[in-house]
This record gives C-alpha cells, structure tokens and sequence, in this order.
C-alpha cells in the first residue's frame, strides 16, 4: 500500500499510525517479547519516517520500509540485551568466585591462632614500651622461667624489687590487652 504524504496533512500520518500501529506493535513484541518495549520501538520507528518522510526517495511501500527499521530497532535492542545479559553473567561469576574464595579462607581460618598472633603482637609492642629493667625483669621471670629469687640475684636486687617490676609489667600488659584478658590468662599460666 502506498500512502501518500502531504508534509502539512497530520491526517496521513494518523491513518499510517491506525493502520498499522497493531501490526508493527505485533511485530516487534515476538522478538522484544516486552509490550512497553515493543511499543517504544514502534512508535520511534514511526516518527523517524515522519520526520524524514520529505527527504527519502520514493519508497514504493510505506509499511514495509517502516517494519524494516522495526526489525532494525528491534534487533539493536536484542544485541543490546545481550551484552547486558554477558556482563551480568561475567558479573556474577566473578561475585560466586569472591564468594567461594571468601568461605574457602573462613573455613581454614583458626581463630584461636589469629588471637594468639594479635596477643603475642600487643605483648612485644607493650614490653617494648617499659623500661629496660622492668623489661628484662619480666623476661626472665615469664619466658625463662626464673624464680623472683634467681632473678633478684641475677639483677642485683630484693625479691620485692623483682616483684615490683613484675606487677609493673603485668599492670602495663593487663592495659594493652584487655580485649584478650582470658586468652592473656591462659598465656601467662602456660608460660609460669
């Protein structure tokens, strides 16, 4: 069918749109398979006729030339969904494999041993801090295991001095590391 259209006659136009606004709206939703869509697409391919009607050369079949730029519209869509489709896909891949990766380092994780690394860390940084007496006073008595007399002779002092510096030590670690105060206990009774 050939229309033939006047650039001030609107009522081309409605008749082109009655005719076939159905059939191009059927068209385009068997492949969009989305009705608001298809509709979009119909109604652009349209008015992109309209709109360029006066500068197309004499296209002998109006219908078919508009369905052709439905198919194209439609097709760009399809393509665009596509590549959608991939990425999100690629997306979700990546998103499983964090995932996976995430319960892969729970499950070999010991928390016990992360405490205990944390705690022995917190307690060099404090023994660091004292002063060198108190220091080496509290190293001979936890970690070489040395009686509070042993220690008093080795530095030169009374068994309350030693003390003194012991509960120095222990106030200081007792501070820093009050989040880990049972594990800190355990420690101190396996090392005593």
């Amino acid at each position: 069918m050939h229309i033939k259209t006047n650039p001030k006659d609107k009522m081309s136009f409605n008749q082109l749109y009655n005719d076939y606004q159905t059939r191009f709206l059927n068209f385009a939703n068997t492949y969009v398979r989305d009705w608001d869509v298809a509709e979009d697409i119909t109604t652009e391919a349209l008015i992109y006729y309209w709109e360029n009607r006066n500068t197309l050369s004499e296209v002998s079949n109006i219908p078919a030339y508009i369905l052709t730029i439905i198919k194209n519209k439609s097709l760009n869509y399809l393509r665009h969904l596509q590549i959608r489709e991939e990425h999100s896909e690629n997306i979700r891949k990546y998103i499983e494999w964090e995932l996976n990766a995430r319960i892969v380092s729970l499950d070999a994780c010991e928390p016990y041993e992360l405490l205990v690394k944390e705690m022995q860390e917190l307690i060099q940084q404090t023994l660091d801090k004292l002063p060198e007496r108190t220091r080496k006073i509290f190293i001979l008595s936890r970690y070489e295991n040395k009686s509070y007399k042993e220690i008093a002779a080795l530095m030169n002092m009374t068994t309350k001095g030693v003390d003194f510096h012991i509960c120095k030590a222990l106030k200081a670690l007792q501070i820093n590391l009050k989040d880990y105060f049972p594990l800190f206990l355990y420690f101190l009774m396996k090392f005593h």
